[in-house]
């Protein structure tokens, strides 16, 4: 499954920005350990600050990483799941 998590820091986390590569990196140890695989990290403009395109055999513990990465402090998390292209026209094709 993909999931697409977007990332907002903190007043604390942009206080320390100079620290994000070594946090994203953490992040990543972190999903690994909980079998998640970071696919993407992204520095974006607008109302998040980092987006994430990850991808778990379970929701479960994208909401485990989810909320161990906002206990940390840095950053506040928005998670939505997402489908490829080709599993959306599978669920389409499906439609009664």
């Amino acid at each position: 499954m993909i999931f697409i998590l977007t990332a907002s820091w903190t007043d604390q986390g942009i206080r320390s920005v100079k620290d994000a590569p070594k946090r994203v990196q953490a992040a990543r140890e972190t999903a690994k350990k909980l079998g998640i695989e970071v696919k993407q990290v992204f520095l974006t403009s607008g109302e998040f600050d980092l987006l994430l395109i990850v991808e778990a055999a379970s929701g479960d513990n994208v909401a485990k990483f989810a909320m161990m990465s906002g206990a940390v402090g840095n950053v506040r998390t928005r998670t939505v799941r997402g489908w490829t292209e080709a599993e959306m026209t599978k669920l389409i094709s499906e439609l009664p």
